[in-house]
């Protein structure tokens, strides 16, 4: 699941940067696998939490993990929004804004990056390190908002703006969502909430 989630960021990021519809058209299919996985593994640990009764550190164990899958299907969302954002966006000349735009998304995607390597080890430290990227995230997207909200003598449509804004807003999003993963992953090894 945390594979189709690194994918999807990635074809959604290509999508908005590098104008490619291609990689926008693809991002749909692999959604709905993300779905499904979501469903199944809440499924299964809710399966687990009913009928083997576990004991105190299981029970953690796995309602962290029904909350970690949700935060991965949320920014599979995400990158079905930003691919349909680089659709519209497409008809529009390129923003000055997209460069520094794109290094949000770069910054997002390592904090996923880095979240879902901790999950894989179960190493509390690398879950926590994550928390600590996602100040230059938000630090990212108050300049980028506060640059796109204050523009004057806008010619033409506003479209492309407040497409931006809400592409920048998924990104700030995806990366609060990858800390989520890192503390849940985190609070699985140590059980100690941060």
């Amino acid at each position: 699941m945390g594979a189709l989630v690194e994918h999807s960021f990635r074809l959604g990021h290509q999508a908005l940067f590098e104008r490619n519809l291609e990689a926008a058209k693809k991002i749909p299919s692999l959604d709905k696998q993300i779905d499904q996985f979501y469903r199944q593994i809440e499924l299964d640990c809710a399966t687990l939490m009913t009928l083997q009764s576990p004991v105190a550190e299981d029970l953690r164990l796995l309602s962290a993990f029904m909350q970690l899958v949700r935060d991965l299907e949320r920014i599979g969302d995400y990158a079905e929004n930003l691919g349909e954002i680089a659709i519209k966006l497409f008809t529009y000349p390129v923003d000055p804004c997209m460069g520094e735009m794109e290094s949000m998304s770069h910054q997002a995607q390592a904090m996923l990056a880095m979240s879902l390597a901790a999950l894989s080890d179960l190493d509390a430290e690398a879950g926590k390190r994550v928390k600590g990227e996602d100040d230059a995230v938000d630090n990212a997207y108050e300049y980028l908002y506060q640059t796109l909200a204050f523009q004057r003598d806008i010619k033409g449509v506003v479209e492309p703006i407040i497409l931006m804004a809400l592409a920048i807003r998924h990104l700030e999003r995806m990366a609060d969502h990858a800390t989520n993963v890192g503390q849940r992953v985190a609070y699985i090894v140590t059980g100690q909430k941060s």
